[in-house]
């Protein structure tokens, strides 16, 4: 499949692996592009797995609503079932890294029905991530969210410093080059960014504690997201759970591809 459909929005999908093998979804963050997970799924692919890697909402033209609750996590997490619904496939494993995380935690909460498996990487529970908030140093960590509600101004600043601040938290040259370049299309920047300004719509429905099989993995050196939260997750899970802890920062699918890879397969191959 090249895409799928979303009322009023087309998103772009990179199909590939054997067409009849299990799928899995390769849901990308902020401010990454599909191709994030390129060698990841290229292991995927040679370990018999098909690999679907959308481009997510806001991230290209045909896909950029403009309200900020069209960013909430629901409407994102229902991204995933139409792309299910599109590819013709009764379930998924499920991936997600940074706010595909979010969104994935959301598919497998709300749908757990559609979703074969999670592996999450470096995102928390979203429960977790709010107890942390009052419990630990991720609040003074998390300081730019708020920054994010503010309008035009986020943008601007990141015009002209996105690439150096991605390469200042651990993401090598070549990856935040391409990002950066992504975002300077006119809207690209907005479109990413609403997904942090969809938070205050994101309250509803709650969501509960999951049944899926789950894999999450964390760097202990990840600059946006803090032990606390990791921990916590574990609470936030009743189904077969696995916690992955690496020596790395936030951008595992670019940096760790292979304990990616093999953390995703453990856990396709045990259920």
């Amino acid at each position: 499949m090249d895409y799928f459909i979303r009322p009023g929005l087309r998103f772009d999908v990179h199909d590939s692996g054997p067409a009849e093998a299990s799928a899995v979804v390769l849901l990308h963050g902020f401010p990454q592009q599909p191709s994030s997970f390129a060698a990841v799924a290229s292991r995927l692919n040679a370990a018999g797995l098909r690999t679907l890697l959308p481009s997510q909402r806001g991230y290209a033209a045909a896909a950029r609503p403009t309200r900020r609750r069209d960013y909430r996590t629901a409407a994102t997490a229902a991204d995933v079932t139409a792309l299910l619904d599109t590819a013709g496939l009764a379930k998924a494993h499920i991936v997600g890294h940074d706010w595909g995380g979010i969104q994935a935690w959301g598919a497998a909460g709300w749908r757990p029905d559609r979703v074969a498996s999670l592996t999450v990487l470096s995102t928390p529970h979203p429960a977790a991530f709010r107890k942390s908030l009052l419990t630990s140093r991720q609040g003074l960590v998390s300081w730019y969210i708020a920054l994010f509600q503010l309008p035009a101004l986020p943008e601007r600043l990141a015009q002209r410093t996105l690439a150096k601040s991605l390469r200042d938290n651990g993401l090598p040259d070549d990856f935040a080059d391409r990002y950066a370049a992504a975002m300077a299309e006119p809207g690209a920047l907005t479109g990413a960014l609403n997904w942090y300004r969809g938070i205050p719509f994101s309250t509803q429905p709650p969501l509960g504690r999951i049944t899926v099989p789950t894999t999450y993995v964390w760097g202990r050196q990840d600059f946006a997201l803090a032990r606390a939260a990791a921990e916590l997750t574990a609470d936030y899970v009743v189904g077969p759970y696995e916690a992955v802890e690496l020596d790395a920062g936030h951008w595992l699918p670019e940096t760790e591809p292979d304990a990616v890879a093999d953390a995703i397969l453990a856990r396709v191959q045990s259920t």
